[in-house]
């Protein structure tokens, strides 16, 4: 797979402003736009249990505020489930979720719960939305997501983040390594391979070099270089990052 690498601009944190005051502002509607206007390729938001950000009638605004495709992170409930078909994303992407976590840390465990997943996926599927799985970059994970059908995977790039943060040159390699591989042997079966968590300027070329992967999903990184530069060139400017490692 060749072509344009596709950025998914995650927009939570915006929210999780807003919530810090318990009022309107900022308002995440104002972040999508923004991404919109300056040539990001969707939006993602997740909307959690405890409801830390993304609000249930955030989705609705959002999607009727740009025409982006919402990719909607979503842990496998029967609450998120029945939010997901009543609004209808583009996307759901199925991910891990455990209350006490800052943020969504490691992959979804595909393989130990298909039994759980594969129902869920179907009313998704059935639905017309787009499902993928937020994975470790693994054949037992991949092949778990083959198995259900699902025609997207995101794989975790957690560790690769934390090791190019320590320094740890070798683990940067091998985490490399691990993605790329999987991100080849997905698209070979068929499943678009995107790649997100933990990416920043600083990183992200290497992971968007890899020719498989056709879209990056990133969020706390560009919201925090908001602060500082305002979103637009923030975007911008990882979009640059990643046309240039093309």
């Amino acid at each position: 797979m060749t072509g344009k690498l596709r950025l998914g601009v995650n927009i939570d944190h915006v929210a999780t402003i807003r919530n810090a005051r318990g009022g309107d502002h900022p308002d995440p509607v104002r972040a999508a736009e923004i991404v919109a206007r300056c040539g990001g390729d969707g939006i993602t938001a997740h909307l959690r249990e405890d409801r830390r950000h993304i609000r249930d009638d955030d989705l609705k605004r959002i999607q009727g505020a740009t025409d982006l495709p919402l990719n909607l992170e979503m842990a496998a409930t029967e609450e998120m489930l029945a939010i997901a078909l009543a609004h209808k994303p583009h996307a759901a992407c199925i991910v891990p979720e455990k209350r006490e976590e800052r943020t969504t840390e490691g992959g979804l465990d595909a393989a130990g719960q298909h039994n759980h997943l594969t129902p869920i996926i179907s009313q998704l599927k059935d639905a017309g939305i787009r499902v993928s799985l937020f994975i470790e970059a693994s054949e037992r994970q991949l092949d778990a997501a083959l198995q259900m059908g699902v025609p997207v995977v995101e794989f975790h790039t957690g560790e690769y983040a934390h090791a190019a943060l320590d320094g740890d040159h070798e683990k940067v390699e091998r985490e490399l390594k691990r993605i790329s591989d999987m991100s080849a042997l997905a698209a070979k079966n068929g499943i678009e391979p995107h790649a997100g968590h933990g990416l920043t300027y600083e990183n992200v070329q290497p992971i968007a070099a890899i020719p498989q992967l056709a879209e990056l999903n990133i969020g706390h990184y560009l919201i925090g270089e908001a602060i500082f530069d305002g979103l637009e060139p923030a975007v911008l400017r990882m979009r640059e990052l990643m046309d240039l490692a093309r």
